[in-house]
Formats: structure tokens, sequence, C-alpha cells
């Protein structure tokens, strides 16, 4: 009988049928981030042992959508776009790990299977949602420009429950984005034991960063943001307290790999 092969399940004699491509993986996409403070309190409750929080602006918090194709170094996914094309929304904070600073995912939603079995590999708390981001364009008035005065609308939904609202408008284009997303990430790995006895399976701290980095021009500009409540789901404990900034960009990136830090 031959090896089961295959990057991630299903593994099979070939392993063409697995969920997700071996890395490299390349990311390209648009990105609207939202920068707000929420309790310092809240944020450190979603870290584990160990893990500290930031020494300055404890309580800060990026909410961030991303609509993106992304590809293995193949690119055969490009001409199957429903393989390669995703949107997700995620919640980034910054953290201090033996002297450290990271960015780390808190929450996260997705809406394609392969992007869901991709962020758990990766440590990203991946769950499925519906997320949605208005689109600039270039002609027509069925759209915003990448200009001031753009208005952008984004929300965010899971098991049919709405979970965020969010509305941006530029003000001006800028050099630099935010600063809650701009560390290296801080993820957890953790699979339970099949053995309920047994400590877990899978248990690591790792980290990680992209490398190809290619970013678009900046554009800053103000929001506001609602963080509804909904059964099964712990957002709301990061209620934005006061606003910091917003930015739009566009994300060029590639991902290869981490390194477990514990």
């Amino acid at each position: 009988m031959p090896e089961l092969e295959g990057f991630l399940y299903p593994r099979t004699a070939t392993g063409h049928a697995s969920i997700v491509p071996p890395p490299p993986w390349h990311y390209s996409g648009d990105v609207l981030t939202l920068e707000f403070r929420a309790e310092p309190d809240a944020v450190a409750a979603l870290l584990p042992r160990g893990v500290e929080l930031a020494e300055d602006d404890p309580g800060a918090v990026a909410a961030i959508w991303a609509d993106w194709q992304s590809c293995s170094s193949t690119f055969e996914e490009l001409l199957d776009p429903v393989r390669s094309q995703y949107m997700e929304c995620f919640f980034v904070v910054r953290c201090r790990y033996r002297g450290e600073h990271y960015s780390r995912c808190v929450f996260i939603w997705v809406d394609k299977d392969f992007a869901l079995a991709r962020g758990w590999y990766q440590g990203y708390p991946k769950k499925i949602g519906q997320m949605w981001m208005t689109r600039p364009v270039s002609v027509g008035k069925a759209g915003p420009r990448l200009e001031p005065g753009g208005t952008f609308g984004a929300t965010l939904s899971a098991n049919d429950r709405r979970l965020v609202d969010a509305r941006f408008t530029i003000t001006e284009e800028v050099e630099t984005g935010g600063f809650v997303n701009a560390l290296p990430m801080l993820h957890s790995r953790w699979m339970p034991s099949i053995d309920p006895s047994q400590p877990a399976a899978l248990d690591e701290l790792v980290t990680m960063s992209s490398r190809d980095v290619d970013l678009g021009p900046v554009y800053q500009g103000t929001f506001e943001v609602t963080i509804h409540d909904a059964p099964g789901e712990e957002l709301t404990a990061l209620r934005p307290l006061e606003p910091i900034a917003g930015y739009y960009r566009r994300v060029g990136a590639t991902f290869e790999g981490g390194t477990k830090l514990a």
C-alpha cells in the first residue's frame, strides 16, 4: 500500500485532495484596519499564561477586514478563483512574551474552509463567518474612490447574527499604517488529546512573520464601529472605548513558516 500524502486532511495516495497545499502561500488583498482602545483587563483575559499585556497602550485593538486572493507556488488556484478568493475579519491585540512585543490575533472569522484549515495550522483561532467590505472603484459611481471623502462600510456576521458594523471615511494619504498589527505574530497551536485523561496532544506557542511584503499607499481616516452581542460569541469584551485611527491599503505577502517558542 502506498504512503498517504497531503499537507492536511484528507490524505490520499496523491495528496491532491488535501484541503490546502503546502506552503509557501502567497497573499494579495485589500485591507481595512480600524484601531481603537478597549479595556486593558479585557485584552489581558484573552492572553495565555505567560503572555503579558504590551507595556505601551495595552488596551489597543485592531479590527481588520481583508478581501484576499491567495495561492500556492504552483499558482494553479488563480485559474480556479473559488479556491483562491476569500474574506476574513479578525481582531488583533499587542502583547509581550519574554521581553519581546508581538501582535496576537484573539478572534477571527473566514468564509472558506481552506482558509479555516490553513489558519488552524498557523495558530489563528478561526471560525466560519460572513464578512463584507465596500470595494473601491476607479470608474462609475457605484463605489468610493481611494481619496479623501471616500466612505466604506464593513460588516461581520456569524451563525445568522450580526456581530460588527463599521463605517470608514478617508481623510488623507499618509506614509505608514497602524501599529497594533505591525509586529511579528504570536500564536497558540493547540489540539486536545483524544484521550480525555491525557494532556493536550498539541500545545505550542509560536511566532511567525511574512516575507516579500509588498505594500500599497496608505489611506487614513475616521471611523465608527459597533460590536453586537450574540450567542456563542465573546467579542463584546472588546467594545471600543475610544477610536485611534482607521487605515485602508493594499497588501501583498508570502507565508512560509514560523518558529516554536514554547
